[in-house]
């Protein structure tokens, strides 16, 4: 039990801790747009992984939508990209969140069942309160381009949602690890109704 502990805080330190995106100094326009399309792929990889490793059907479709959503923002920002010749020839906070991927990768491969769900959804809070931290801080204030200023904000708020989304679902998962009644059995069936058609904020009875 105690190896199981020590594998999830280790697991939440790899994003919890996450880089204040300013630290890395002013960044432009093709940085902005790299370290997006770098943050999207960080949650597709962990989305991919917790479809195929959860047994839980919430947190699978929970995993699902957010490979769904971000895919699409990815592919948004990468025509974006293309068409404003945003070339960043990379950059040190891409690499850095490109390495904490792996790392918070390998660390959920090494859990299982109830272990899993709980270190993937307290991940994704945390990483979800990161990215809406910088969002409002760094990256929509320094970009100057108009497109790409307003992919931000649409990505914030779509960040939001999933930030209030992931949060609902920590709620239920801890419900169930508290043997909840039968009012935590319909809120199951409300959370799958609402994943299916969006990722706005889901009620948890």
């Amino acid at each position: 039990m105690n190896k199981i502990i020590r594998l999830i805080v280790a697991v939440l330190c790899s994003f919890a801790t996450a880089e204040t995106f300013a630290e890395y100094g002013p960044l432009n326009d093709a940085q902005i747009a790299d370290i997006t399309v770098t943050a999207t792929t960080v949650a597709i990889n962990r989305g991919k992984l917790a479809d195929k490793k959860s047994h839980n059907r919430e947190v699978r479709a929970f995993a699902r939508e957010m490979v769904d959503n971000h895919t699409q923002l990815n592919n948004q920002v990468s025509a974006l990209v293309k068409k404003l010749h945003l070339d960043s020839g990379g950059n040190d906070l891409s690499v850095s969140l490109k390495k904490n991927d792996e790392e918070s990768l390998h660390k959920l491969q090494a859990l299982n069942d109830k272990a899993f769900d709980r270190a993937y959804v307290d991940n994704e809070v945390a990483f979800h309160k990161t990215i809406l931290n910088n969002l409002d801080n760094t990256l929509i204030p320094n970009a100057k381009n108009a497109e790409l200023k307003h992919m931000l904000r649409k990505m914030r708020a779509q960040t939001e949602e999933h930030l209030e989304a992931f949060s609902s679902l920590r709620v239920w998962l801890s419900a169930l690890d508290n043997h909840a009644s039968r009012g935590t059995a319909r809120g199951s069936k409300r959370i799958q109704t609402r994943v299916d058609s969006s990722v706005s904020p889901i009620p948890v009875a």
